[in-house]
């Protein structure tokens, strides 16, 4: 079955050179020219990923991810005209899997990989251990699912398929420091375009969920000058 690509975005240029090189990968496209319109169409037909560029009429991409975010944890990847690093760690801190930037023309050939990246890591048989529930005090995660509950409770916000990634990491060797390379290694593994502060900007995101159910959550722990481990206290 072909996997289905929302691309939303103000710009028809953009929105036609990249439904060509979708459909030649053999991908479906769906296309939308403003945020209003493919929150509606979104909703009645929810695709496998989505484009999104920040910068549109009505409703722009960062309201629109809030909105999606609230509903579904499918794999979002912005577009944005801005080269500033803080435009991209808000993208992330608002659920955005991925970030790539239009600024002096960009490489369909680099987001159509990008896109394959985050749909292998979204298919849970892609997932390692993907039939082994991980359980650690108040932790349960099911791979095959991307299901996670703290102290018995779902998370309200569903952890993206890349801040699943990172929890399950961490947590599947309690007391084990990860340092930042080994989590982009394994949250964007062929990627590695990736700074630092990208798995940072994860892990904030991360424990905004967690307390949401439990406002003393403090199993991520930071190594500073390390990386994160799984507290085991």
């Amino acid at each position: 079955m072909k996997e289905t690509i929302a691309l939303i975005d103000d710009d028809r240029n953009i929105l036609t050179s990249l439904s060509i090189a979708l459909e030649k990968e053999g991908f479906k496209v769906q296309t939308y020219l403003d945020g209003e319109s493919a929150l509606i169409g979104l909703a009645r037909t929810p695709p496998d990923l989505a484009v999104i560029d920040i910068k549109m009429p009505k409703m722009d991409g960062e309201e629109l991810l809030k909105k999606l975010r609230k509903k579904t944890s499918m794999p979002v990847i912005f577009l944005t005209s801005k080269d500033d690093e803080i435009d991209e760690l808000l993208g992330l801190k608002l659920g955005a899997d991925d970030f790539i930037k239009k600024s002096g023309g960009f490489s369909i050939k680099v987001l159509i990989e990008r896109i394959r990246v985050q749909l292998r890591k979204k298919n849970p048989s892609n997932i390692e251990d993907s039939k082994n529930v991980i359980t650690h005090g108040k932790l349960r995660l099911d791979p095959s699912q991307l299901e996670c509950e703290w102290n018995g409770k779902q998370l309200p916000d569903k952890l993206t398929t890349t801040e699943f990634l990172i929890v399950q990491e961490l947590a599947k060797r309690p007391g084990i420091i990860k340092e930042r390379s080994q989590l982009m290694d394994i949250a964007y593994r062929e990627d590695t375009d990736i700074e630092d502060r990208t798995i940072d900007s994860h892990v904030k995101r991360i424990r905004k969920k967690f307390k949401k159910v439990d406002n003393d959550f403090s199993a991520i722990e930071t190594r500073y000058g390390s990386g994160y481990r799984w507290n085991v206290s």
